[in-house]
């Protein structure tokens, strides 16, 4: 199969992040557990590092010298992410902590505008925990109904079952993009038109595809788009929420403080424009200025080209670990990206996580925050290998041996 891995610099790479170089136990990183979260390339380390050393100041609010420098690099950071996935208008990216944080904000304040008795929100059955509570805490408190969108063996959403519950009930739907626990790619295009014709609106959960997949917001016309900084080689801490400027700017804001207001009395409170009307007090600036390198940094390799890498890597993967006839892969989407989630015959996930550890390896293993999709399959967790641009053949050769290894001693 080495012949059939595209031309990439994977070695180069590999040695821009620092992480990857550390022993574990003494063994070797062989780090895939990327859905989780990825390491950081020394760029972003050093753009941290320089914001304290160098421009540490709050922003917005400070005519002094320090603060007009830490404002331009966290404005310039809304610049990278506006043409990272072509948002149409500045105003249209939101700074969060997360996408935890995005889909809480949308959430809450689209359920104030927009939910009352009765009101469908509309989810599907492999969403991660946090596209489901935020919508159950609102539903709770305006009387909406949750409906759930299937799914097949396979892992792919019932988009029959889809066009019959996407109704004119339907307020909004909020839809995974790709799964972290299977690696199903959504069609979230269709599912956004068809949405859109019943008067719905749309959130993406980006969280997984964002650092996988070329993301285009007006091409996929959603409404909402939420990703995490940490899960494309960028900081903890930080995230984005994309809107539409036009809904945005409908909505109440989600926290209140500085920052987003105009004006303030006992009276009454003025809000801002956007997109400070829903950036309430401090941001996580560093986090932000960190994020924008690591965007600039994957745009110096090419979201094309990562993706073309990493789905030899995830093909390669995939067709050694069906050789092994203990081992049951979870989730055969056609349309898959970069996750294997996996069990083995009469050994427990935590087992195999803590044994591929013993040998320097990291992988995932749990429900991943999924457990309707845990069970739906009738399992408790899977041991999930995932991957990031820098991983490379030898870490899946050297993890499959290990495998072997593990059910063979258990045998």
């Amino acid at each position: 199969m080495l012949d059939t891995i595209v031309q990439y610099p994977v070695e180069q790479i590999r040695s821009h992040f620092p992480n990857l170089s550390i022993d574990i136990k003494g063994k070797k990183l062989r780090y895939l557990d990327n859905a989780a979260t990825t390491h950081k390339p020394q760029s972003v380390i050093d753009a941290i590092n320089s914001y304290y050393k160098e421009s540490n100041s709050n922003i917005h609010r400070g005519v002094h010298t320090l603060s007009q420098k830490a404002t331009k690099l966290y404005e310039n950071t809304r610049s990278v992410v506006k043409e990272f996935i072509n948002a149409n208008a500045l105003e249209e990216i939101i700074f969060t902590k997360g996408t935890t944080e995005g889909i809480n904000l949308v959430a809450n304040s689209f359920g104030k505008k927009f939910l009352k008795q009765g009101s469908v929100i509309l989810l599907s059955q492999m969403e991660h925990h946090s596209n489901i509570v935020p919508w159950q805490l609102v539903a709770d408190q305006y009387g909406a109904v949750i409906k759930v969108i299937p799914m097949f063996e396979s892992g792919e959403l019932d988009m029959d079952a889809f066009s019959r519950l996407i109704t004119e009930n339907v307020s909004i739907l909020s839809i995974v993009h790709m799964s972290n626990s299977l690696g199903t790619i959504n069609p979230v295009k269709e599912m956004i038109e068809l949405a859109h014709k019943e008067g719905a609106m749309v959130l993406v959960d980006a969280a997984q595809s964002a650092q996988h997949l070329q993301i285009d917001v007006q091409e996929l016309d959603c409404d909402f788009l939420v990703f995490s900084g940490h899960k494309l080689y960028g900081p903890t801490g930080v995230g984005v929420l994309y809107g539409k400027k036009n809904i945005l700017n409908e909505l109440p804001p989600f926290m209140g403080g500085g920052d987003m207001i105009l004006s303030v009395t006992f009276e009454k409170t003025t809000f801002n424009k956007l997109p400070a009307k829903f950036e309430a007090g401090t941001p996580n600036i560093s986090g932000v200025i960190g994020l924008g390198s690591a965007l600039t940094y994957m745009n110096s390799i090419g979201i094309d080209a990562i993706q073309e890498y990493e789905k030899s890597l995830l093909i390669e993967c995939t067709n050694q670990l069906q050789d092994i006839p203990e081992l049951q892969i979870i989730g055969t989407a056609k349309e898959k990206a970069s996750v294997i989630s996996f069990t083995i015959k009469n050994i427990h996930p935590h087992d195999v996580g803590s044994l591929l550890d013993a040998d320097g390896i990291a992988v995932r293993a749990g429900h991943h925050c999924s457990q309707p999709v845990m069970n739906f399959y009738g399992i408790p967790a899977t041991s999930r290998i995932s991957f990031g641009m820098y991983n490379t053949i030898e870490e899946i050769d050297d993890t499959v041996k290990s495998i072997r290894s593990i059910i063979k001693m258990f045998a």
